[in-house]
């Protein structure tokens, strides 16, 4: 949840194309649409078996995999869209806007309810939180996405961002942590 938005009733959902996804610890370039280009970093769950319509309690067995990722953001642009009554598609899904770091097996995590991430730039912490603090868990997330949209084996579900959400800019460089493991490092050109 961004800050200065209120808490919602029921999470808020967007898509981003395949062609938002920056993987492999590649630059991100920043756009020349926007001049208000924010990060929000977020856990990333991967689906791992097809599904629809999956209740909350029964989540867990379709995700096996586990990693951070930042929701890239052209603000200004989010912000225009917001008060004409507009999609955000432009401000949210344009080429390398989710970067993902790389996954690591659920099994591997203690428990995934209580999961510390942070973010750092250029060496200092912007962004910790810990999922125990989601404004809806994992389950819920998936149980009410699944209502909508048939989850596909390899879709990748962004889980919602702690306060400390800011600018970019050329040269920074982000790296980000799921429970102590740097999972993500990239620079902004």
């Amino acid at each position: 949840m961004e800050m200065g938005r209120s808490i919602p009733q029921e999470p808020v959902v967007f898509l981003k194309p395949d062609s938002s996804l920056l993987k492999n610890n590649k630059p991100f370039f920043l756009p020349g649409f926007s001049s208000a280009i924010q990060y929000e970093i977020e856990v990333v769950v991967r689906i791992s078996k097809l599904g629809k319509g999956i209740d909350a309690k029964y989540a867990y067995r379709y995700f096996d995999e586990v990693t951070v990722g930042i929701d890239i953001t052209a603000r200004d642009l989010q912000n225009r869209q917001s008060a004409a009554g507009m999609p955000w598609e432009i401000c949210k899904c344009f080429d390398g806007a989710a970067p993902v770091g790389k996954f690591i097996p659920v099994s591997t995590v203690r428990d995934i309810r209580n999961m510390n991430f942070r973010l750092e730039i250029n060496g200092k912490e912007v962004q910790h939180s810990n999922t125990s603090d989601m404004i809806f868990g994992f389950g819920e997330i998936i149980e009410y996405v699944s209502k909508f949209f048939t989850l596909k084996t390899g879709d990748l579900i962004f889980t919602g961002t702690p306060s400390g959400v800011g600018a970019l800019k050329r040269n920074d460089n982000l790296v980000g942590y799921l429970e102590g493991n740097l999972l993500l490092d990239f620079m902004i050109k």
